[in-house]
Protein backbone atom coordinates (compact mmCIF):
# COMPACT_ATOMS: atom_id res chain seq x y z
CA UNK A 1 0.00 0.00 0.00
CA UNK A 2 1.41 3.42 -0.89
CA UNK A 3 2.58 5.39 2.09
CA UNK A 4 2.31 8.86 0.59
CA UNK A 5 -0.64 9.96 2.74
CA UNK A 6 -0.41 12.86 5.15
CA UNK A 7 -2.11 12.72 8.51
CA UNK A 8 -4.53 15.36 7.19
CA UNK A 9 -5.72 13.31 4.20
CA UNK A 10 -9.41 12.41 4.08
CA UNK A 11 -8.64 8.69 3.99
CA UNK A 12 -6.62 8.95 7.20
CA UNK A 13 -9.42 10.93 8.83
CA UNK A 14 -11.95 8.32 7.68
CA UNK A 15 -9.97 5.47 9.20
CA UNK A 16 -9.45 7.37 12.46
CA UNK A 17 -13.19 8.02 12.61
CA UNK A 18 -14.05 4.37 12.01
CA UNK A 19 -11.54 3.31 14.65
CA UNK A 20 -12.83 5.87 17.15
CA UNK A 21 -16.43 4.74 16.78
CA UNK A 22 -15.47 1.07 17.04
CA UNK A 23 -13.54 1.78 20.25
CA UNK A 24 -16.45 3.74 21.69
CA UNK A 25 -18.78 0.84 20.96
CA UNK A 26 -16.39 -1.64 22.59
CA UNK A 27 -16.61 0.35 25.83
CA UNK A 28 -20.41 0.15 25.76
CA UNK A 29 -20.59 -3.60 25.29
CA UNK A 30 -19.62 -4.35 28.92
CA UNK A 31 -22.76 -2.57 30.06
CA UNK A 32 -24.86 -4.29 27.43
CA UNK A 33 -23.49 -7.68 28.44
CA UNK A 34 -24.28 -6.96 32.06
CA UNK A 35 -27.87 -6.21 31.12
CA UNK A 36 -28.16 -9.38 29.03
CA UNK A 37 -26.62 -11.60 31.72
CA UNK A 38 -28.86 -10.04 34.32
CA UNK A 39 -31.88 -11.06 32.31
CA UNK A 40 -30.30 -14.41 31.35
CA UNK A 41 -30.69 -14.07 27.57
CA UNK A 42 -28.06 -16.33 26.05
CA UNK A 43 -29.02 -15.43 22.48
CA UNK A 44 -28.67 -11.71 23.16
CA UNK A 45 -25.43 -12.22 25.06
CA UNK A 46 -24.01 -14.13 22.10
CA UNK A 47 -25.09 -11.39 19.68
CA UNK A 48 -23.51 -8.63 21.81
CA UNK A 49 -20.28 -10.61 22.15
CA UNK A 50 -20.16 -11.06 18.38
CA UNK A 51 -20.68 -7.31 17.86
CA UNK A 52 -17.91 -6.56 20.38
CA UNK A 53 -15.56 -8.98 18.62
CA UNK A 54 -16.32 -7.46 15.21
CA UNK A 55 -15.69 -3.94 16.51
CA UNK A 56 -12.46 -5.11 18.12
CA UNK A 57 -11.29 -6.55 14.81
CA UNK A 58 -12.40 -3.37 13.02
CA UNK A 59 -10.43 -1.13 15.40
CA UNK A 60 -7.34 -3.33 15.09
CA UNK A 61 -7.54 -3.35 11.29
CA UNK A 62 -7.88 0.44 11.21
CA UNK A 63 -4.78 0.67 13.37
CA UNK A 64 -2.85 -1.51 10.93
CA UNK A 65 -4.04 0.46 7.91
CA UNK A 66 -3.24 3.78 9.54
CA UNK A 67 0.23 2.55 10.36
CA UNK A 68 0.79 1.56 6.73
CA UNK A 69 -0.67 4.79 5.33
CA UNK A 70 1.37 7.08 7.53
CA UNK A 71 4.64 5.14 7.50
CA UNK A 72 7.62 7.15 6.40
CA UNK A 73 9.21 6.01 3.17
Amino acid sequence: MPSNHAVTDNIVYDLVSIQYHALQAIESYASYLGDAHGEDHADITSFIERCRDEDTERAQRCHELLKELTAET
